[in-house]
């Protein structure tokens, strides 16, 4: 397990930039919000997040990761799994939108929180627990108080970027504690 995770790790910069590419999603779907209609946002937000894994292996390669897992690779097939979930959960938020139309983007901070759970097991890190916490919390306090859309939807986008850069801070910490002129000092521990 320990050497599955170090592989996901390593290929995907520990999933932050999968998390900045979410980010940027939220963004846009919250700027069509804002602009446009929630409606229109709900769709920009289904489309764009098609697009979150290519930018994402972009994005490794752009800072010298491979974005690619090794061939075998178990996690790989529980990431998978997660995102077929994620899209088939969408119908659910959807579903929730067409009773009040202020409850799809705090649904899908519950179910990409639920998501991100997982990603404590694909990638050893403890901060996912916490991440996918925030995000559940999030949902629950917007939906309850029947937020507007573009806020929740601003709030996801926040929420993400605030991870992506704290993922991005914990990677670079551990891998640079790992290696001390090309040798390895210590065995890297889940966060």
């Amino acid at each position: 397990m320990a050497d599955a995770q170090r592989d996901m790790r390593q290929a995907y910069y520990d999933g932050a930039p999968g998390v900045l590419a979410s980010a940027l999603v939220w963004t846009v779907a919250a700027g069509v919000c804002f602009r446009a209609s929630p409606e229109q946002a709900i769709w920009a937000l289904f489309v764009g997040g098609m697009f979150i894994h290519p930018v994402a292996v972009v994005l490794n390669k752009l800072m010298g990761r491979s974005g690619q897992h090794m061939a075998g690779n178990p996690l790989g097939a529980l990431a998978l799994a997660t995102t077929i979930w994620m899209i088939l959960a969408f119908a659910l938020a959807y579903a929730a939108s067409m009773v009040r139309i202020e409850w799809f983007f705090p649904a899908m901070l519950f179910i990409i929180g639920g998501r991100y759970l997982t990603f404590s097991t694909i990638y050893g890190a403890r901060i996912y627990w916490v991440f996918g916490a925030v995000l559940a919390l999030a949902g629950y306090l917007l939906g309850q108080n029947n937020v507007a859309p573009a806020i929740s939807a601003a709030m996801g986008a926040a929420i993400e970027a605030v991870f992506a850069i704290a993922i991005f801070i914990n990677a670079r910490r551990d891998s640079s504690a790992v290696m001390l002129q090309g040798m390895p000092v210590r065995v890297r521990s889940p966060r």
